[in-house]
């Protein structure tokens, strides 16, 4: 009898442990965002055919790459089912955290769309500064009167298909510097200030994202294997008790 007793003890600690095992969602990983602009917005990076400028509407943002001390930005649509651009960013770090996505832009002339800046995660303090092609860069400086990121070579910026593996290969080996709107090139320091090295080695330590098959079943099974086992201890115990 008191080993019915222990039962229902065992099995609602094998609930509560399955109810508090954390979920393996790639969300924390790839950064995933949603993000609704009021108008249309430019965007750097190597973008699909005809879509330098987003017109305005909902997207998702998601980091595919975080390993280095520069990063990989896509932009997808709200489904998800298609690829907008792929976008080179390097970390940022801010003074505080906040605990909503913050959106940053760069402004333009009269009747031009306002381009994007940078990207801040909740939580985090730094976020992704987004790096324009040199000849756009130099036009965002001076307007800024400020310098910008730039990719000082030529990379092609229209392409059928934004998220091939090519293309993130290729922005993760280009050459970033930062330019004033003279055109002179500086040291990038001057635009962003990076995370704290020890920020970056934990980045680095992190799997970039969970596989697609991954989910929290093997944890509740060995959070059920380890409930019958305790239950099978209790039943013996009370046995010996009698």
């Amino acid at each position: 009898m008191k080993f019915l007793k222990v039962v229902p003890t065992v099995f609602c600690m094998a609930l509560l442990g399955a109810a508090l095992s954390p979920s393996l969602k790639a969300d924390a990983w790839d950064r995933k965002t949603v993000i609704t602009f009021s108008g249309p917005v430019e965007i750097p990076g190597v973008h699909l055919t005809g879509w330098g400028v987003l017109p305005a509407g909902t997207y998702v943002f998601k980091v595919v790459d975080s390993a280095s001390n520069r990063h990989i930005v896509q932009i997808f649509s709200k489904d998800e089912l298609t690829v907008y651009a792929t976008i080179l960013a390097i970390p940022n770090y801010r003074l505080k955290a906040t605990d909503k996505t913050v959106m940053t832009f760069r402004e333009r002339p009269a009747g031009q769309p306002e381009a994007l800046r940078a990207w801040f995660y909740p939580g985090r303090e730094w976020g992704e500064e987004f790096v324009y092609p040199k000849a756009v860069a130099v036009e965002l400086a001076k307007v800024a009167n400020a310098p910008v990121l730039a990719i000082p070579t030529e990379v092609k910026l229209e392409v059928a298909k934004p998220a091939e593996p090519e293309v993130v290969a290729t922005l993760k080996q280009i050459p970033v510097i930062a330019v004033q709107p003279t055109g002179e090139e500086v040291e990038i320091a001057q635009v962003v200030q990076s995370p704290p090295a020890a920020e970056i080695a934990v980045t680095r330590a992190q799997p970039e994202a969970l596989p697609a098959t991954a989910s929290s079943l093997p944890l509740i099974g060995l959070l059920g294997l380890a409930s019958l086992a305790i239950a099978g201890l209790m039943f013996r115990r009370s046995i010996s008790a009698s």
